[in-house]
């Protein structure tokens, strides 16, 4: 276990995850959420609309979308100029 700075709300805490205990919760509802919006508007791709329709502020999106599970999605966002303002 390492002592972390929480990367959702900036508190210290002890495990191996990037989030604290308390903001654990929260990133799964909103992770679920961003993988809903992708399934039904895969099309509509940027990170404004992406914002705007899930809630999810644009620092936490950039963070999910660097995971592995949305892979995909990234790759898809890289190849596609258009899709501006999503750092991966």
């Amino acid at each position: 276990m390492n002592f972390n700075k929480c990367s959702r709300c900036g508190c210290f805490f002890m495990t191996d995850s990037s989030v604290c205990p308390n903001c654990e919760p929260k990133d799964q509802y909103e992770m679920g959420q961003l993988k809903n919006f992708l399934e039904e508007n895969a099309n509509q791709i940027n990170l404004d609309n992406l914002s705007a329709s899930t809630g999810i502020t644009v620092k936490n999106l950039n963070r999910f979308l660097a995971q592995e599970q949305f892979s995909d999605f990234s790759n898809q966002i890289q190849g596609n100029s258009q899709n501006i303002g999503i750092q991966l």
